[in-house]
């Protein structure tokens, strides 16, 4: 690039950052959405799911018990895990639709004669599994159940002589070899990529469409194609600062996470991000930022209207979505290839970083030889766009 393109891509950058500071609403909003609204999403998230846990397991569970009195020793068990059996209203199947109660215990009228007869005694947990707000408590109470059966069966051996170990030939231990970061990153890796994502692939999208469909609203725009600038040199400066918008918006969101965690405790400290790993994701996020500036500016420069620009960003936002959605049906293994692939790259990427997993060299030569080459494409695109003189034209 030769000092002539190099100021007119400069003089482009300032004329578009000094314009859009002048609608300071506009630009509030640019900026400081993602850094107060996402925090305070993902905290209110953690804060409620740890408040809903502790709740439902410290609190004493009332469950509704139809045929109580057949199963007397059984029903005083439960009270010692803090399970209260109340009685069963008379249809019991509605009264879990209708969420009066969360789980319901259905004790058969054979129960006493088939625990006399040595027998498994029918002991029937009645639930909503569509009911996610009932998964604690349905847990609680077969955990209680399981653990009577198992302490009923050992007495039984006992009783008969015989060594309760036999009833158990193996003896399963769990060794777990995840580590702490990766633990902590099961809270974030469900939203956070994509909350990530999308404000690098949109954070430029006001600057942008602005200085493109706004510019060619306003006819503002053929006086600046009439410059000596080239075209190039002016679709650069107009993407150079949309991404500069969107990359400092990133910025500020990435440090929000850190400051609000350090402020909370619980889950919030699970949002902690080091200074090394804001490093990271904002070298994983850059070339999205090009990818998505540069695609806006391609379909914004045709349009002949702010109106029309923006209709663009309906389905635009949901491009993010779809790898959050294929690794929730369809968690993949991690693969080199995934790494080109854009939106799926940027969320493996980022769930390694959460995790606090190492990044190899060859992921990152992949990832960025494909990212900033994807980008390099869109800007080609949008460049040559401008170069068809029908869009100093409005309307």
């Amino acid at each position: 690039m030769n000092t002539r393109t190099f100021s007119a891509v400069w003089s482009v950058i300032r004329k578009e950052l000094l314009d859009i500071s002048r609608d300071r609403r506009t630009l509030a909003i640019a900026l400081l959405m993602g850094p107060l609204l996402y925090p305070l999403l993902m905290l209110g998230m953690g804060s409620l799911a740890e408040h809903r846990a502790r709740t439902q397991l410290d609190t004493a569970l009332r469950v509704p018990v139809r045929g109580a009195e057949h199963a007397p020793n059984l029903i005083k068990f439960l009270a010692t895990q803090n399970i209260v059996a109340i009685p069963a209203p008379a249809d019991l199947d509605a009264a879990i639709q209708s969420q009066q109660h969360d789980v319901a215990l259905i004790v058969s009228k054979d129960y006493a004669s088939d625990w006399k007869a040595g027998q498994p005694a029918l002991v029937e947990i009645v639930q909503d599994s569509t009911r996610r707000d009932a998964d604690i408590p349905s847990r609680r109470v077969r955990a209680a159940l399981e653990g009577y059966s198992r302490q009923v069966g050992a007495l039984r051996l006992l009783a008969r002589g015989i060594s309760a170990n036999v009833a158990q030939p193996l003896s399963v231990g769990d060794r777990d070899v995840a580590t702490p970061e990766a633990k902590r990153g099961l809270v974030l890796s469900a939203l956070l990529p994509y909350l990530l994502i999308m404000t690098s692939f949109a954070g430029g999208a006001f600057l942008i469409i602005d200085a493109t469909a706004g510019e060619r609203e306003r006819q503002s725009l053929e006086p600046l194609l009439a410059t000596p600038a080239p075209r190039g040199a002016i679709v650069s400066g107009k993407i150079a600062a949309a991404c500069i918008l969107g990359l400092f918006s990133l910025l500020l969101t990435l440090l929000a996470f850190k400051l609000s965690a350090q402020m909370t405790s619980g889950v919030g400290r699970m949002l902690d991000v080091g200074l090394p790993a804001i490093g990271k994701m904002l070298l994983i996020l850059m070339p999205m930022s090009f990818i998505g500036t540069a695609l806006l500016t391609y379909l914004s420069a045709a349009a002949k209207s702010l109106k029309e620009a923006q209709s663009h960003i309906t389905w635009l936002m949901l491009m993010p979505l779809v790898p959050t959605f294929v690794l929730l049906v369809n968690p993949l293994k991690t693969q080199l290839w995934q790494f080109a692939v854009p939106f799926l790259a940027q969320n493996q990427l980022l769930l390694k970083v959460i995790r606090g997993e190492a990044i190899s060299g060859q992921v990152w030569a992949v990832y960025l030889a494909c990212g900033f080459g994807l980008a390099a494409l869109l800007w080609f695109a949008a460049v040559r766009r401008y170069h068809n003189e029908r869009l100093a034209i409005s309307g």
